[in-house]
Formats: structure tokens, sequence, C-alpha cells
């Protein structure tokens, strides 16, 4: 059995690839990358909330698994849209990484807490440049795009003075050194997935080989709480690009869920935990985005949605 494996180029996605392509060899198989650019990769003058968020890293890699050339796609979890396109679904969810925020930068004399002293953050997240506003009103959100290492080289000539960044990809591409705070995450709280690495098919996939991936590469405890966060995510029908966030955790067999919804000036956030069984992950999940919607979220989104399409 061999499966082909289809991928992003950029070195953080290729890490990825061949950390699935790894866990698939451990069980004997063999693997082989086709990397694929997608419209997130080829346009970097423009925010992802601008292009559209839907499918903007995936769109073209669902092309080919749609078409039989590669058998599955590897992606960041937190880049999958809260409702994937007719024939395809995610079968697994590697093991996840720790799952904040940090603060990178080249320099060692940033004054993070003073407001007295200017500070130039760079990030492309909604998420990230209004939870910013709410706790660090002093500093200016730069809008950086681009791979890790397009980030750093923008920062280091000159665009901004720290980037705000997940601590999985910084801790995989070797730049821990860099980090000069790790983010409270009941401040920062994590996009849907963040540290989880997704598996994408067509329903055309071979079943045999579909089981073998799932069975070779799904992790069951991340699993449960990637599905309660991204039924969560289905019901605020919020994209990649949306400030909406939320966290479960898993604990014997109980799931807690932490979810909210803050708006782009960082003045209002709403912010709710729900609770109960595992087995129903997916409707805790719906149930949460319930009560952020009724709790004030919904007024928050529209805002969110008219301010962001002028």
């Amino acid at each position: 059995m061999k499966i082909r494996i289809g991928t992003r180029g950029s070195r953080l996605a290729l890490w990825q690839a061949y950390y699935v392509a790894d866990l698939l060899k451990a069980g004997g198989i063999e693997t082989e990358l086709v990397t694929i650019d997608t419209r997130g990769d080829k346009i970097l003058d423009v925010s992802i909330a601008k292009i559209g968020s839907k499918g903007v890293f995936t769109e073209e890699i669902e092309e080919q698994l749609a078409s039989g050339n590669i058998d599955i796609a590897v992606h960041s979890a937190k880049d999958m849209q809260s409702e994937l396109p007719k024939g395809f679904s995610l079968i697994a969810f590697t093991e996840r990484e720790k799952e904040n925020d940090v603060i990178i930068s080249h320099r060692n004399d940033l004054e993070l807490d003073n407001p007295e002293k200017p500070l130039r953050l760079g990030t492309s997240s909604t998420r990230r440049v209004a939870t910013l506003k709410k706790y660090y009103p002093h500093a200016t959100p730069v809008s950086v795009r681009g791979n890790l290492q397009t980030r750093i080289r923008k920062m280091e000539e000159g665009d901004c003075d720290a980037l705000l960044l997940a601590y999985a990809g910084v801790h995989r591409m070797g730049y821990e050194r860099m980090i000069i705070r790790h983010l409270p995450m009941d401040e920062f709280i994590p996009p849907v997935g963040q540290g989880s690495v997704a598996i994408e098919v067509h329903e055309q996939l071979d079943p045999q080989k579909r089981d073998r991936v799932r069975e070779l590469i799904n992790h069951p405890h991340t699993e449960k709480r990637l599905l309660a966060e991204r039924a969560y995510l289905r019901r605020l029908q919020g994209g990649c690009s949306v400030p909406v966030y939320a966290l479960a955790q898993l604990e014997d067999s109980t799931i807690s869920i932490r979810g909210g919804v803050i708006s782009l000036n960082g003045q209002e956030r709403i912010d709710i935990t729900v609770t109960g069984p595992a087995t129903e992950a997916d409707s805790l999940g719906t149930s949460l985005a319930e009560q952020v919607l009724d709790a004030g979220g919904e007024r928050i989104l529209r805002q969110i949605r008219g301010e962001m399409a002028h």
C-alpha cells in the first residue's frame, strides 16, 4: 500500500507532512509527498480576511484529492473551514501540541507592558488583533503575511518589533529561542484546532486506505476535543478570519469547552464554558455556540461581518 500525501510547500507545512509520513511509515506504509500551491500561499499582500476565509489554504488541495492525484491532504487543523465541501471529510487528527500563542522577537530590549513604549506587533489574524486591543492597547498591530521564515525576515527588516504566533509552529520550526512571552490562555484563547494536524480525504478514497490512515494517525483524545471545537465553529459559521475562539479540554470522560467571540476593537468579549460527557462532544460545541450567540455574540458577529465587508 502506498499513500500519496498532498501538502502546501512552506517549511511548516512540509514539517507536518513528513510528520504524518513518519507515522504511516512506522505502520509499514510507503508514502510520497506532493506539494501544491494554494491561493493563500500566492496572495501575500492582503489579509486572509480580505481574500475570503473559505478554503483559502485548501481549495487547490481539495481539487487534487477529488481527482485522485493524492490520497490524503495534510493541513493545520486551525486552517480548516468549519464546513467542508460535499464529499470531503476529516478522518484523523494528530496528537495536539501546546495550544497557546507566543510573542517572538529578534530584540531583547522590548518592554511589552510599558504603555509609554510604542510596540508594533505583527499578525494577520483578526482574533489576535482584537485580543491585542483588549490586553495590549498600547501595541499597534501590523499586518504581516507569509510563511514563518518570511514573517521573521520582515520583522528583522523593520516591518514590526515582534510577531504574535502559535507556539506550535514556532516550536516545530525550531525558533523557541526567539520567544519573549508565552501568552496566557485565559486571555489569548487559541482558534479552533490550533496545535493539531488534520487529515482530509475525498469519499472516493479506497476504504482500506482510509481505515489504515485513521488507525495510524488519529489521536482519539485530541479528536474528541477538536470535534467539540469544530461543532462550535460550524454553528457560528466562523472561518479562520473571524475573531471567534474555542478550546476544549478532556479529563477522564468529561469535556469542558470554553469559547467566545471578541469585537474587532477589543472592547466586548463574550466568554462562556460548558461541560458534559465526551460522547456528546458535537452537541456540546453546538450548545456553547448557541449560548454565545444568545449572550450577544450574534450582534457582535453581525457587526464584525459588516465592518469586514467595507
